[in-house]
């Protein structure tokens, strides 16, 4: 018996401070801090802003759903991600779309964009001043005149009526551009105290061009453009946006190498905390207006 009083002291002490400690986290907030669990799971979104960035491989494709439940698509993977495009749009139980965005006709943006418009209730759709004779380009715009819709160009100087509480602004493209990377369509989304720019395959062209327009582009999270190549990002425009966190869409050992060395190591010098399709899969990033939540599939 006397042997057991230490033991159960022990014990007992340490059993104290596990009550103590969980206590005085049940009280903290997290302010700017992430949290990582499974993207597209049960979460608790009520007054928050949640843009996801769905995991489609050599491609991208960013969600919005607004506080009160107002649904926003930009762009839609490849073609062969048509389905992985419906299962997740299905899994957030998404059955309208009130905004549609295709940034610009690269097939890895526009690809699962056909079958997304066919199969939900779409509000207006967003696309530049840009064509191509690509069958991927043809087939969402076939799908868009067999739903009766008319496409709104994308530019600079709109803004988009998608909620009351958050902000949704074209930064670009601001001119022509012979490189339809350079026509993407940018769009800045804020919500209270924080703010998403979203680039597409903006380069540094349009970069420039957006530096020059004098546009607010300070942003809390980066879209980092065209997949994280060298041709985008460029320092300059880093610095101006100067975000806290960055997004890279990519797939795994793509061919192009992205992203590049030289991107990372430009994000990791601006003190830039990256999160990646390629590594983490789908990154969700929900936000109050005042906090930050992210969440990534793996």
């Amino acid at each position: 018996m006397t042997r057991l009083i230490p033991f159960l002291k022990q014990h007992i002490i340490g059993y104290a401070a596990l009550i103590l400690c969980i206590s005085l986290l049940a009280g903290c907030s997290f302010s700017g801090s992430t949290k990582n669990s499974s993207a597209g799971g049960p979460v608790d979104g009520k007054g928050k802003l949640r843009v996801i960035f769905i995991d489609v491989g050599q491609g991208a494709s960013q969600l919005i759903i607004t506080p009160s439940g107002k649904t926003m698509l930009i762009d839609a993977g490849n073609n062969d991600k048509e389905q992985v495009m419906l299962d997740t749009l299905k899994g957030y139980g998404i059955k309208r779309l009130d905004i549609v965005i295709g940034t610009h006709p690269d097939a890895d943006h526009i690809g699962g964009l056909d079958k997304v418009i066919d199969q939900l209730s779409i509000g207006k759709i967003y696309m530049p001043k840009v064509s191509s004779n690509t069958k991927t380009f043809e087939s969402v715009l076939r799908s868009i005149q067999r739903k009766g819709l008319k496409v709104s160009s994308a530019r600079a100087g709109i803004t988009l009526n998608l909620d009351s509480g958050v902000q949704v602004s074209m930064l670009a493209p601001l001119t022509k551009y012979e490189d339809t990377n350079n026509m993407s369509a940018v769009v800045k989304v804020s919500y209270g105290k924080h703010s998403f720019l979203l680039t597409g395959d903006a380069e540094a062209e349009s970069e420039k061009d957006m530096l020059a327009s004098g546009a607010d582009l300070r942003s809390d999270v980066l879209l980092v453009g065209h997949h994280g190549s060298k041709s985008s990002t460029s320092v300059a425009f880093l610095k101006k946006v100067n975000p806290q966190y960055a997004v890279i869409q990519s797939g795994k050992g793509n061919k192009y190498g992205h992203p590049t060395q030289t991107i990372l190591k430009r994000l990791q010098k601006q003190g830039v905390k990256v999160y990646r399709n390629d590594t983490q899969g789908t990154v969700e990033i929900l936000t109050d207006g005042q906090h930050f939540q992210i969440r990534a599939e793996r």
